[in-house]
C-alpha cells in the first residue's frame, strides 16, 4: 500500500484487538491484490436506542489504481444485525474481497460477456398439432413444441410475434427447446 493504512474509532473508545482484526483482514486483501493505493476503515457504534442491543458500523475506502474507488458500508439498520463488531468488520471485508475480486476481473478483461438469447418471429403456428416455427434473421426457420413456450403460452402466441428463443439440434434438424414472447422495448 503506498498510503500506509488509516483506522478510525467513532463514537466509541480506541481498541487494539479491533484495531489488529482490521491490520489483518487489509492484510489479507493486500496478498490478494498488491496494487492498493490506499485504505481508511472506520468503526463506529452509533447512539441509538435499540430492544436488542446496540450495532456496529463498519466503513471501508479504498483506492486501486485503474478504476473507481471501493466503498463498503456496513450499516445494519434496523434490522439488529451486527451487534458483534468482529462479525461486522468479516463481513465488511468480505463485500471489499468480492468488490476487489470484480475490479480486477475488468482490469484484466476476464467480464463475462452475456450474449442475448437469439430472436426471430413467429412463422406459423399449426394449434391441432401442437408446434409451430420461428423464422430467424438469418433466414432459417426453427422448430418449437408447445411445450418448449414460456408460462404455458402456446394459445397466446399469433404470427409474425417476435420472440426469444434457445436453439439445439432435434432428431430432423434445429429446434427451439425454449420460447419466450418479447414484450414491449424488447423485454421478455
Amino acid at each position: 500500500m503506498q498510503v500506509p493504512l488509516e483506522i478510525q474509532f467513532q463514537d466509541i473508545g480506541p481498541s487494539e484487538a479491533v484495531e489488529a482484526r482490521v491490520r489483518e483482514e487489509t492484510a489479507k486483501l493486500e496478498q490478494f491484490f498488491d496494487r492498493i493505493t490506499s485504505t481508511r476503515v472506520v468503526v463506529s457504534k452509533p447512539h441509538q436506542k435499540r430492544l436488542k442491543g446496540n450495532t456496529y458500523r463498519v466503513r471501508i475506502h479504498m483506492t486501486v489504481p485503474g478504476g473507481a474507488d471501493i466503498v463498503i458500508d456496513r450499516d445494519p439498520g434496523d434490522r439488529g444485525a451486527h451487534e458483534d463488531v468482529y462479525v461486522t468488520i468479516r463481513d465488511a471485508f468480505r463485500a471489499a474481497r468480492r468488490q476487489l475480486q470484480d475490479h480486477v476481473r475488468r482490469h484484466q478483461g476476464k467480464v463475462k460477456i452475456h450474449e442475448s438469447a437469439p430472436h426471430g418471429t413467429i412463422a406459423s403456428l399449426h394449434p391441432g398439432e401442437d408446434h409451430g416455427f420461428i423464422a430467424t434473421s438469418d433466414g432459417r426457420e426453427i422448430y418449437f413444441h408447445r411445450n418448449s413456450v414460456a408460462d404455458d403460452c402456446f394459445n397466446d402466441l399469433e404470427a409474425g410475434q417476435e420472440v426469444r428463443f434457445a436453439e439445439d439440434v432435434g432428431d430432423k434438424g434445429p429446434q427451439a427447446t425454449f420460447v419466450t414472447p418479447v414484450g414491449k422495448h424488447h423485454l421478455t
